[in-house]
């Protein structure tokens, strides 16, 4: 089976600047930032079959490649038995377990936009061209 790429955009509800403040044209995390950052480069130790490729928090949102090698069934986890591993779990997965670090972090009105966007990259130029847009040589 041929993997999946996908381009994911989150966006914080209210698009409320959560993450950090952009200084000198580099993103500045603050301690939130930081929880997104971290548990965005988690994602593949909970997914085994997926793979991160570029990304970018900025101050109320989040750029993100995701690469999904394959669909298996799982049994680690009561909430994913017998389920697929599809793109919806681990970016429900990610955005629930964000929400509990900032809520234990005392951010306790912090919450994500319901949704989020997502583009399947059908070839190696809408690669390039996305992750230019994600992280631009400066």
């Amino acid at each position: 089976m041929n993997p999946w790429w996908y381009y994911i955009t989150i966006n914080t509800k209210s698009h409320i600047e959560w993450f950090g403040e952009i200084k000198n044209g580099k993103m500045i995390l603050n301690s939130l930032g930081k929880i997104v950052s971290k548990f965005w480069e988690n994602i593949p130790n909970h997914f085994p079959t997926v793979e991160l490729d570029y990304s970018q928090i900025m101050p109320n949102h989040i750029h993100g490649i995701i690469i999904i090698n394959k669909i298996v069934e799982t049994r680690h986890a009561s909430s994913l038995r017998n389920k697929s591993i599809t793109l919806s779990n681990i970016i429900g997965s990610f955005k629930s377990v964000v929400t509990k670090g900032a809520h234990e972090n005392g951010l306790n009105n912090f919450s994500w936009q319901p949704r989020f966007y997502d583009r399947i990259i059908r070839n190696e130029r809408e690669l390039y061209n996305i992750r230019k847009y994600i992280y631009p040589v400066r």
